[in-house]
């Protein structure tokens, strides 16, 4: 119960309703009292919780080179924000609350300018993963000096070790040292940027490795 200090046009101390009223340092004060939490969250809630953290932990790992790799999907966000966002809605499978994420249906990447022909990646030895692609300068905006990106993340110690001018398109293909990943499984993604880092290919997955 609120009690009036000075008549009813004067401060008051207590609670009326919703409204807590009191003096600090001689002078009235009134708020609202603070909402009460929300019940449990719903399965839907907890599910889209293990989703976004899953798919943020994951894309954290990389964030630099997204800022890079999603600039053409990432009006008014960040690059890295456009990639969760993606992957919230494209990458996750599995069933509430055993949730994983899709690797081959991860972009590591995306834009319109043409991703190398038949990438592949192979395990190369001495914690090398090497990448090949057919040289397919002059498809499209595809030049001869655009670079190749290269992906490489390990969930065992959730870390992504990757490249953004390794090779030239012209190269058809280069080795990645992923020395820390050795004896763990990987999975591998390509693309590539053009010279000037304005134009990005959408990535392509190139496969589940364990390295050696």
């Amino acid at each position: 119960m609120a009690t009036f200090e000075k008549g009813i046009l004067g401060g008051f101390s207590g609670k009326v309703g919703n409204v807590v009223g009191g003096t600090w340092k001689g002078k009235s004060y009134m708020r609202s009292k603070p909402n009460k939490r929300s019940s449990v969250p719903s399965e839907k809630q907890l599910e889209q919780q293990i989703k976004f953290k899953m798919i943020v932990l994951f894309f954290q790992t990389m964030s630099g080179l997204l800022n890079l790799t999603f600039m053409s999907f990432a009006s008014k966000v960040t690059g890295y924000n456009s990639a969760v966002s993606y992957g919230l809605k494209n990458a996750v499978s599995g069933t509430f609350p055993a949730f994983d994420i899709d690797y081959p249906q991860v972009l590591v990447a995306r834009g319109d300018l043409p991703n190398a022909s038949a990438p592949v990646a192979t395990v190369g030895g001495g914690g090398m993963v090497e990448f090949k692609w057919a040289n397919n300068a002059g498809v499209g905006r595809a030049k001869a000096t655009d670079k190749a990106i290269l992906v490489v993340y390990c969930p065992f110690v959730k870390q992504t070790i990757y490249t953004t001018g390794a090779a030239m398109r012209s190269a058809l293909g280069t080795k990645l040292d992923v020395t820390p990943f050795v004896g763990q499984a990987v999975e591998t993604y390509i693309s590539f940027v053009s010279e000037n880092d304005k134009s990005v290919a959408t990535s392509i997955y190139t496969g589940h490795l364990q390295i050696t």
